[in-house]
């Protein structure tokens, strides 16, 4: 019954991205420019600090939302990667994690609000939402290289794709838990749209939008090996190499480098949310 293919929806979809190459370039160019000048700079001046600066920022970042003990760890970690030799890419990775979490937050958050306010809205966004979530990273990997070349800023743009629904989803979820008594009071006492969404609905959703942050920062550190695959440096480089070459020790540390900073941060993170 289904010997022979009846829709050449490979050809289609190569067809179609072959055309936004030929034809669209230079819109492709201007949504890489911004991300290419943040990374750039994160990258440089994460790489310019001296590591004793960084360390303290980290640790004074933990300190100030955790407590003395995962400012400790949090030294310990970064200390641990540089003895690993890891302190580089580990700086790239940051930035890299940054960058995508900046725009994630810029697009996902806005994108959100309004899903947690239209129900049209977010009936419409959802099997978007669904689609980036459950599509195998390595699927879009083949047409951000051809529509953005490789290197880090097509890492960065995947690793955008693939951790953006998070915020988007919690946000809504945050914006929706709002008790509709507290939206009616304040309209009751003449507040306008934008101040109930600015006084009312973002303040008492602001818990559940940073937990929303927080699997964004994981979800961007999960992708950190992936983007490797097209050039993107970081600590994905050392596990990629390893695995071409069987070294299992090679591969070992980038790993163990990735999972201390994502345990950093997901902590902290985790910490900013629950001091809110």
């Amino acid at each position: 019954m289904f010997e022979d293919k009846i829709i050449p929806l490979d050809e289609w979809v190569s067809t179609s991205v072959e055309w936004l190459v030929d034809h669209h370039r230079g819109f492709f160019q201007a949504v890489k420019w911004p991300i290419e000048q943040t990374l750039n700079g994160l990258d440089a001046g994460l790489n310019a600090l001296p590591p004793l600066v960084v360390m303290l920022i980290v640790g004074l970042a933990a300190w100030r939302f955790s407590g003395i003990r995962l400012a400790l760890f949090s030294v310990f970690a970064m200390v641990f990667i540089g003895l690993l030799g890891l302190w580089e890419d580990a700086m790239t990775t940051l930035a890299m994690v940054l960058s995508a979490v900046v725009f994630c937050a810029l697009a996902g958050i806005p994108l959100g609000i309004l899903a947690g306010r239209s129900d049209r809205f977010q009936a419409w966004l959802r099997p978007a939402l669904d689609a980036m979530q459950t599509t195998p990273a390595f699927v879009y990997l083949v047409p951000i290289v051809m529509l953005f070349s490789i290197g880090n800023v097509a890492g960065v743009l995947a690793t955008i794709i693939f951790a953006v629904p998070p915020i988007i989803r919690l946000t809504s979820l945050g914006i929706r838990q709002v008790h509709p008594e507290l939206v009616e009071a304040a309209q009751a006492f003449g507040a306008t749209r934008w101040q109930v969404l600015h006084q009312v609905q973002v303040p008492l959703a602001m818990p559940t939008i940073l937990a929303g942050l927080n699997q964004t920062i994981m979800m961007a550190l999960s992708m950190v090996v992936i983007a490797a695959l097209i050039g993107a440096g970081g600590l994905g480089s050392p596990v990629i190499l390893g695995l071409n070459t069987l070294d299992i020790g090679r591969a070992v540390i980038g790993g163990l480098g990735i999972v201390l900073m994502a345990i950093v941060l997901d902590r902290i993170t985790q910490s900013m949310a629950k001091k809110r």
